[in-house]
């Protein structure tokens, strides 16, 4: 009986160890963006669309997904305003890349289970905003490829450190 008291004692540890573990793996949450950065991520992020000559729709979100500021290039697609503002609360809710979510649904089997998550987005184009190493919100990007739509949300965050 004191040996299965003792591998009990010593699983709860185990857990313990990697749910803290876990927990300083993600990122926290800091205050929420401004207006002014999310203006810039906006700029750094329509001036690659622009270079790649793809209208599109850019979005950024607050920590609670609420819109901090938008704009879309003439021509951009009409669904693309709600899929860029859809990536940008995703990656600021979940506080990872959407491209996760897409990563994990391609792989099939229980990966299938990211299609359950309420606002959920599976598609590139979604990137957490942050600041000091905390999430403040979220930017997302549609109109191009999903790959495009990556690569112009990363020049976006990318304009932020400059």
């Amino acid at each position: 009986m004191r040996a299965a008291s003792m591998h009990n004692v010593l699983s709860g540890l185990a857990l313990a160890c990697l749910v803290s573990t876990a927990q300083a793996q993600v990122p926290q949450y800091g205050p929420s963006v401004n207006l002014d950065t999310a203006r810039k991520a906006l700029a750094g992020a329509l001036a690659e669309a622009r270079k790649m000559n793809i209208p599109m729709a850019v979005a950024v979100v607050d920590t609670a997904g609420q819109l901090v500021a938008f704009e879309r290039l003439d021509n951009t697609q009409t669904a693309s305003v709600a899929v860029a503002q859809d990536k940008a609360v995703s990656a600021a809710m979940y506080r990872r890349p959407t491209k996760v979510f897409q990563d994990v649904l391609a792989a099939g089997g229980t990966g299938l289970r990211v299609l359950t998550l309420r606002g959920a987005n599976a598609v590139e184009g979604g990137l957490p905003v942050m600041v000091d190493g905390k999430v403040v919100g979220g930017i997302g990007v549609s109109g191009g490829s999903s790959e495009q739509d990556g690569v112009v949300a990363k020049a976006g965050l990318d304009s932020l450190a400059k």
